[in-house]
């Protein structure tokens, strides 16, 4: 069974990968500081604790368990968080991926998949968001993975580490079984929120402007299940192993949900109609974020098997599991 270190293992995409990863034969080791991450989604292989800046603690757990591959999940990721403190995501998302990076070149690994996101594009150009969609980050987020997606590019052009570089549109919702889902602290993603409304925990939801140029006014964007982003590490994870060159993918379903529709759609599948709030737009949002999903069915044999409601049903019980255990 081949070993992949999961560096952010402990957090909501990145546990997922590992169920993905124990389902195809490997044995995930979950390399995680617990900040964002919780310990309890740690399920599929061993938790080795520690900081993606601590060279000497990664040479340790690469020598201590011999992966053949690592998976990159651990990054900070709440973009105004990056606007007020800019010099902590570059320092984690940026330094922190050149010391895993060197760390598994001296354990000589060579091969990354990346988690990467949709923020590298910035404004849309063109729609759906294609692979050769100009990249023009809004915010330091963004900026620091674009940083380290050029910086991959540059290791793989001079010394031959590969990577896949893949950017999510909007992950969402929780494995089917309810052994892990989203959970995040303070809760910022447009899901969870819905639901914590139909829980009773919020009074209502807030949509940020309804007069885009869209089919209802609010704004698109691309929700794509979690445990199909998790099927498609896999498969870019396969191909590197196999000998394939370095690429980057776009992982999105294609379509577009509003925010209207998607609070529809919790009501939906909950049974319980949301009381909405309106706000004016946030500045950065673009009106619509839509993926171009070909290149990764085309190389990795992948697509999206999980529609809207799938991922809003997944959501929903897993949030409802943790409200009954007081989270």
């Amino acid at each position: 069974m081949q070993t992949v270190l999961v560096a952010g293992g402990a957090g909501y995409v990145g546990s997922h990968c590992c169920l993905a990863l124990a389902a195809a034969g490997f044995r995930p080791v979950v390399y995680d500081d617990l900040s964002n991450g919780h310990r309890e989604h740690v399920q599929w292989g061993p938790l080795e604790v520690g900081d993606i800046r601590d060279g000497a603690r990664l040479d340790a757990v690469f020598a201590a368990h011999a992966p053949v591959a690592v998976l990159h999940f651990a990054a900070r990721i709440e973009v105004g968080e990056s606007v007020k403190n800019p010099g902590a995501f570059f320092d984690n998302n940026v330094g922190g991926t050149i010391t895993l990076i060197e760390a598994a070149r001296r354990a000589g690994v060579n091969a990354m998949v990346f988690s990467s996101t949709c923020a590298t594009f910035g404004d849309p150009v063109h729609l759906p968001m294609a692979e050769d969609h100009p990249q023009a980050p809004l915010n330091p987020y963004g900026r620091s993975k674009l940083m380290v997606e050029q910086a991959l590019a540059d290791y793989d052009r001079y010394v031959g580490f590969k990577s896949a570089v893949m950017r999510y549109f909007n992950a969402a919702g929780a494995d089917p079984e309810g052994r892990i889902g989203e959970w995040h602290e303070p809760e910022t993603h447009a899901i969870p929120l819905a639901i914590q409304v139909a829980l009773g925990q919020r009074s209502h939801f807030t949509i940020f402007g309804d007069d885009y140029d869209t089919r209802d006014g609010t704004a698109v964007r691309d929700y794509i299940h979690v445990l199909d982003l998790a099927d498609a590490h896999v498969s870019a994870l396969r191909r590197l192993l196999a000998g394939g060159s370095s690429d980057s993918y776009n992982l999105g379903t294609g379509t577009g949900t509003t925010v209207r529709e998607l609070v529809d759609g919790v009501g939906r599948v909950t049974g319980k109609p949301l009381p909405v709030q309106m706000a004016p737009r946030r500045a950065g949002d673009a009106p619509v974020l839509v993926g171009d999903n070909t290149r990764a069915r085309e190389h990795l044999g992948w697509k999206p098997s999980r529609d809207l409601d799938a991922t809003l049903s997944s959501a929903w019980r897993w949030h409802q599991a943790q409200a009954l255990v007081g989270r």
